[in-house]
């Protein structure tokens, strides 16, 4: 009798065997996901390193009815000049506000009101003291001139009154006729010559001249700029011009060439 496969192995034949895993697609977790233990407190304190004392405060308890607590708090203050022996402390003043006055008093004027200064003493010396009025009016029938009327007489020039003058000069007009000036053999002056030409009694120099822009043909030809050349791509003195490529990107999962380069 032939023996009949069991229905275990017949599961296991058609199941698919599940490829090796890459370890370059497992990353694992990055810096920040890894914690260091605290050093602050006692839960989970760093046992490397020494913990300082802690301390904590207790809630306030509950007043029962058993419990009476008649001493005063902390918010109770106690002057510094308070002893056992009682106040041990200087003499203090304070300033109030001042008094209503009655309306029946007079009005008692301050010491700043007076000025002694300008108390006229009998038995002292007074200096001399002036004011300035104002202007007073003329009669109608005073014909008195104002003070910027009067004129006073030049300094300068040869008719000053009392007063030696220095030498005066004037500059008089040219006079064409009967002057020393007048030129009776009418002699041309220097500027009326004009002056000689070197290239008649020495060497000539060159000359040049600019002449108009010739007209160009009317036939247009399409010649190229000096981007439309690519020296680059030159074969006359070559087989081949170069050329290169892009090859493809290689994989992430690709293991490194590593090649030992000898010291």
């Amino acid at each position: 009798m032939k023996r009949l496969p069991s229905e275990s192995q017949n599961m296991g034949e058609h199941t698919e065997r599940k490829p090796p895993m890459i370890a370059a697609k497992e990353t694992g977790p990055g810096p920040g996901r890894y914690n260091l233990p605290p050093t602050v407190g006692f839960v989970g304190h760093d046992y490397t390193k020494y913990s300082s004392p802690a301390y904590s405060f207790h809630g306030r308890t509950s007043h029962s009815a058993h419990v009476i607590d008649c001493s005063p708090g902390p918010r109770y203050y106690v002057e510094p000049c308070l002893t056992r022996f009682g106040q041990s402390a200087g003499p203090a003043y304070s300033i109030q506000a001042r008094g209503k006055s009655a309306d029946n008093k007079e009005m008692i004027p301050g010491p700043g009101v007076y000025k002694p200064e300008k108390c006229l003493m009998p038995t002292h010396r007074k200096p001399p003291s002036y004011s300035i009025g104002s202007k007073t009016r003329y009669r109608s029938v005073d014909q008195v001139p104002a003070p910027n009327t009067y004129s006073l007489p030049p300094v300068v020039g040869p008719r000053v009154p009392l007063k030696a003058s220095a030498p005066a000069f004037s500059l008089s007009g040219r006079i064409h006729r009967g002057g020393h000036s007048e030129d009776l053999c009418d002699t041309p002056g220097p500027a009326h010559y004009n002056p000689t030409d070197n290239n008649s009694y020495l060497r000539r120099g060159p000359a040049f001249s600019m002449l108009g822009r010739h007209q160009t043909s009317k036939v247009e030809y399409a010649s190229p700029g000096p981007g439309a050349h690519s020296p680059e791509k030159a074969t006359s003195q070559k087989s081949k011009a170069p050329a290169y490529s892009m090859g493809i990107r290689h994989s992430d999962y690709t293991t490194p060439l590593i090649i030992e380069v000898p010291n």
